[in-house]
């Protein structure tokens, strides 16, 4: 038989019992839209979280003062601070940790900064001049500090773009004016390029830096700092680094055994790490939502069939008698079967395409919508319509005619 007159008698079948015929369609519609929705905007998120790891350093490692807690979102908090860290103990870091390509040690701490007759409140971290190679973070006004400034605790800063912004109405109105920080006055020689919100939920447009030397001595006379900015080698070991830092860190702290660690170590990955496993469940969960609703669409085409070969026992039977063949009926059933759940399955997998698009917009994530998700979900629909009605398609081809036509 013809594919269009199956398509035909089916269109006419289903117009016949619409309401019943849309329901079992609702429940392959709704796994479907379910399963590809968190398929699609999980790999969008999981994407986002590896973008903003790129925008905090290529392999960036670091070790900090403190016991750090990660969040199920992915941002890292200390929760256990410590002044032991010092600038030896970055350097030995350094040079005892395998893999280790360049280092600054850091001072992170918010400071209230006044300037051009303004005054905020500011992220204010002091490092060495390499910092904007290891964070890849430069200047897109002025320059940075150089290693000649950090050494002589020059008094220089560098600000991020929406301090300079505020402090000064635009960015370039900031170069080479001064702003204070308590009494101790610096001289603005660059401003930050653009870089958004990092991965612990920190604005990075909203930092003042400066030399760690300048800091230390001119702006809170501390000799400790807060931790060591690495990046390692592409491949390196993680598990190596993060032994050789122990044991750095507890013989130079004279930490004994049995006694907590007053460090922690992190990478841009752990974050990551948590933010993927918490999509795992999400997918999980949405995959046990999914095939429950798929089983539903399955039964409610199942029972929509069975009540089709039902009512239709005299068409079938006329069929038979003007020489259709057991084949044909069977194959005439599936068809149906498969139609209702292709369309309900497609209906599902273009509004979670769509729905994927809105949160990209919206949500600033980066669209994806994975060609295998969608197709294979596409395929996942036509092949449950084709086994819920493998037994209807079967009790139709069974029926007799002289049973019929009595």
């Amino acid at each position: 038989m013809a594919l269009p007159l199956n398509l035909r008698i089916a269109i006419s079948s289903l117009s016949a019992h619409k309401l019943r015929a849309i329901l079992a369609m609702l429940g392959v519609f709704l796994g479907a839209l379910a399963f590809t929705g968190v398929q699609n905007i999980s790999q969008m998120m999981v994407r986002n979280a590896e973008i903003e790891t790129e925008k905090l350093g290529p392999n960036l490692y670091a070790v900090v003062a403190g016991k750090v807690r990660f969040r199920k979102s992915g941002s890292a908090r200390i929760f256990n601070y410590a002044r032991t860290f010092t600038v030896s103990d970055a350097k030995a870091l350094a040079a005892g940790v395998p893999s280790v390509l360049n280092y600054t040690p850091f001072v992170v701490q918010g400071m209230p900064v006044r300037g051009g007759g303004n005054a905020v409140t500011a992220e204010v971290t002091a490092s060495w001049e390499s910092y904007t190679d290891i964070r890849s973070h430069k200047p897109d006004i002025g320059r940075f500090f150089t290693r000649e400034e950090v050494e002589r605790s020059a008094k220089v800063c560098v600000l991020g773009r929406k301090i300079a912004t505020r402090l000064f109405g635009t960015p370039e109105a900031a170069l080479e004016r001064m702003v204070y920080i308590y009494r101790a006055g610096f001289r603005v020689i660059g401003v930050m390029e653009e870089k958004g919100r990092d991965l612990s939920g920190d604005d990075q447009d909203e930092i003042l830096l400066m030399p760690l030397t300048t800091f230390m001595r001119r702006a809170s006379n501390q000799y400790w700092i807060d931790g060591v900015f690495m990046t390692l080698a592409k491949g390196a070991d993680r598990a190596m680094a993060d032994e050789s830092v122990n044991d750095i860190m507890r013989r130079r702290h004279r930490i004994g055994p049995g006694e907590d660690d007053d460090f922690s170590t992190l990478s841009a990955k752990d974050a990551i790490q948590l933010q993927t496993q918490a999509l795992d469940l999400m997918q999980t969960l949405g995959g046990i939502a999914s095939g429950v609703s798929f089983a539903v669409g399955g039964l409610g085409i199942l029972s929509i069939m069975i009540l089709m070969v039902r009512a239709r026992r005299v068409e079938i039977g006329i069929r038979r008698a003007v020489g259709g063949k057991q084949g044909d009926i069977v194959r005439q059933f599936l068809f149906e079967a498969a139609l209702m759940s292709g369309i309900g399955g497609t209906g599902g997998v273009l509004l979670s395409v769509g729905l994927a698009g809105l949160v990209a917009k919206f949500g600033g994530f980066p669209y994806i919508a994975d060609p295998l998700v969608v197709f294979g979900t596409l395929l996942a629909s036509f092949a449950l319509g084709i086994i819920a009605g493998a037994y209807p398609a079967w009790q139709a081809a069974r029926i007799q005619i002289l049973e019929v036509l009595k």
